[in-house]
């Protein structure tokens, strides 16, 4: 099994999704930016973030990392 890369996403300092495979990551992404683009929002396509996570650095073992992350729902 692989280790993957994680993502996690923010608008302005919210989390709104965390520990995501690049292949969500990419989906989620590009639904944001089309969101915040198209629909009135008090967020701009400038507020969101992404903190990319490589596998060789997740954790200290470079295979698990901490899943006791808060919700952002």
């Amino acid at each position: 099994m692989k280790d993957e890369t994680i993502y996690h996403i923010y608008a302005k300092d919210r989390c709104l999704y965390n520990c995501l495979k690049e292949e969500e990551f990419e989906v989620k992404w590009a639904e944001l930016k089309a969101m915040v683009g198209l629909m009135k929002t008090d967020y701009t396509e400038s507020d969101l973030a992404f903190v990319k996570c490589p596998a060789d650095k997740i954790g200290g073992n470079g295979g698990s990392f901490d899943d006791n992350l808060e919700p952002s729902y």
